[in-house]
């Protein structure tokens, strides 16, 4: 799960606000007559989105949004073989004397809806729609894309729930065997798609829809693994690149291991955070030894939660991550422990299936399914229990609440059916126009010192650092005036904030 404790901030405004909901077709690869790049778009009212998207019912959004397909080769290698539909979403600028272009979005994950989440957080891009038709999509292998599928709903359920954090050898080779259960549903059920599921052919899918949309520049906004993709994009097609911004940055230089290391750091230090706010506004605080012994109890005995569930110790810790993810559910976390320590673990669970993508009514999305198939496809490392299993005191060390989880967590790939890419990205762009790249010190899923490595990475007068001094995942959504100008004052007037800028 390396890469999972990513996505959960795609959903965490599910309990805020309703979903917001899906369009387009997805479909099996199959032959198409027109060539991909001479298709013309098809814009129609957007329906409602798919369990595949949003993991429960959902309304269509209103009617400044309308949904396309974008037909893309399924192997970009053999363009002249089948071909694969990919579901889009956009809301046209309001300005159109002014018009700007596309702004194409990536909300991370990988996995997650674009084609739900933007209308989601449309309000915050208010000001951007002004001179950007603003565009998402699901990228290939999530939700309506032929997103993937590896279990049922009920099978899911005892997944997530199963013990992560095993204590003996024999817990380990439950471990692995669930993982591999889980990789052969994968097979079976999403085999004809998952060699292609890899972020080189999503930014590949993206120059295709630049291209069709009658786009001359990308124009681009990605967030968390949306910056991943952007940066991939941007080293396949530095020519391209038109205005783009990097927030919730991910470090481009780190393999698996280190990832989840980085994250296991970054959720610990937003735990910190978390306490030490906690403590100046309440006298009902949990202390991280309360947070591991809540742990370690329910590794033990689960408690009761909603609609006969239980809370186990892998699901409370993803609630717990899931918290993190905004100062917004600072108080859910507050009261989730308490809740939990007295016997009720309805709230901690609620966080949890956020953070996989269950919806009220059982159904998950294909946010972590996917997330696991692209992440699969694209590092090449498969680690075994007896590998994991030395790293963990340095995982322990990192975060005595996250390690253990995050250091098992590595054992998602291992069996995979399909051989990754790379041991880590590319994204060197060399001729690119400026990208901003935006830092949050207190981020726990990408830590800041990532935005710092992208930014070299990509290149001299290429990356350009902005550093957001806050919490929570990015920091254009957080809100902060200083981020907001300086971003779209790029975006909308071309004017690139100074190298190393600061916002508190």
């Amino acid at each position: 799960m390396s890469r999972s404790l990513r996505a959960g901030g795609l959903l965490s405004a599910a309990l805020l606000t309703a979903t917001a909901a899906g369009c387009g077709g997805a479909g099996d690869a199959r032959a198409g007559a027109e060539t991909p790049a001479r298709q013309t778009l098809t814009w129609k009212t957007c329906p409602a989105p798919t369990e595949r998207q949003s993991g429960g019912a959902g309304q269509a959004p209103g009617s400044d949004w309308e949904c396309s397909t974008l037909r893309a080769p399924l192997d970009y290698a053999h363009p002249e073989g089948g071909t694969v539909d990919l579901a889009l979403i956009r809301a046209r600028a309001t300005d159109r004397a002014r018009r700007i272009g596309s702004l194409v979005f990536n909300f991370g994950g990988p996995g997650g809806s674009g084609v739900t989440t933007l209308p989601a957080f449309a309000d915050d891009y208010k000001k951007l729609r002004t001179r950007y038709d603003l565009v998402s999509f699901d990228p290939r292998g999530v939700g309506r894309s032929s997103g993937v599928t590896c279990l049922s709903d009920k099978e899911l359920d005892a997944y997530y729930a199963a013990d992560g954090v095993p204590d003996t050898k024999e817990e380990e080779k439950d471990l692995v065997a669930r993982v591999a259960k889980y990789a052969a549903g994968c097979r079976k059920n999403s085999g004809q798609i998952l060699p292609h599921v890899g972020t080189e052919n999503a930014a590949r899918d993206m120059d295709l829809m630049r291209h069709v949309l009658g786009d001359d520049k990308m124009h681009y906004f990605g967030v968390s693994y949306g910056t991943e993709l952007g940066g991939v994009y941007a080293h396949l097609f530095p020519r391209r690149v038109g205005r783009a911004v990097f927030d919730g940055v991910v470090d481009p230089t780190g393999d698996p291991v280190q990832g989840a290391l980085g994250q296991a750091k970054g959720f610990q230090l937003a735990l910190g955070n978390y306490m030490d706010a906690c403590v100046k506004t309440s006298d009902n605080c949990p202390t991280e030894q309360q947070i591991g012994e809540l742990l370690k109890n329910l590794d033990k005995q689960p408690v009761p939660a909603a609609g006969g569930r239980e809370l186990t110790r892998s699901l409370a810790t993803g609630g717990i991550a899931q918290s993190l993810y905004s100062k917004d559910f600072w108080d859910y976390l507050t009261e989730g422990i308490e809740d939990a320590e007295n016997g009720d673990g309805r709230l901690l669970l609620s966080l949890a299936d956020s953070m996989n993508g269950r919806g009220q009514d059982g159904r998950y999305s294909s946010l972590q399914s996917s997330l696991n198939a692209i992440t699969c496809a694209d590092f090449t490392q498969r680690y075994t229990a007896d590998e994991i299993g030395k790293k963990v005191p340095e995982f322990r060390k990192a975060s005595p609440v996250f390690g253990d989880f995050m250091a098992w967590s590595l054992t998602q790939c291992t069996g995979w059916p399909v051989k990754g890419a790379w041991q880590t990205p590319d994204v060197r762009a060399a001729g690119s126009a400026p990208i901003v790249v935006i830092g949050n010190t207190g981020d726990p899923a990408t830590p800041y010192e990532g935005a710092h490595r992208m930014a070299q990475e990509l290149g001299a007068g290429v990356g350009v650092e902005l550093t957001y001094r806050g919490q929570g995942h990015g920091a254009y959504d957080s809100g902060n005036p200083c981020v907001k100008d300086a971003v779209d004052a790029y975006l909308l007037d071309g004017t690139v904030p100074q190298a190393g800028k600061i916002c508190s």
